[in-house]
């Protein structure tokens, strides 16, 4: 969608070199600034929705306070703790 931005921007930019009344060439430029603006503004925000990631992949608490655990264990060199009856790994 962001890209109809640009088509009509340019077109209008087109519009404005090829008239010669002074009036219509300033609504021209001006109304394609504002497009060219929105379709920058479009362009990042189609850019960054991918870049965010997908929120299924985010770490729940329970499992980050795992982790947490795990690494404080490896630290201080003691056993990890065991979550759901499994065995303690090995190192």
């Amino acid at each position: 969608m962001h890209w109809l931005f640009l088509l009509f921007a340019l077109g209008l930019m087109a519009v404005a070199l090829r008239t010669s009344s002074l009036l219509l060439m300033g609504i021209c430029l001006l109304a394609s600034l504002g497009l060219f603006v929105a379709w920058v503004i479009g362009w990042y925000a189609a850019r960054m929705g991918d870049v965010s990631g997908n929120e299924s992949q985010m770490i729940d608490p329970v499992e980050l306070r795992r982790l947490r655990e795990l690494a404080e264990a490896r630290k201080s060199g003691t056993a990890p703790p065991t979550a759901h009856g499994e065995p303690p790994s090995k190192p």
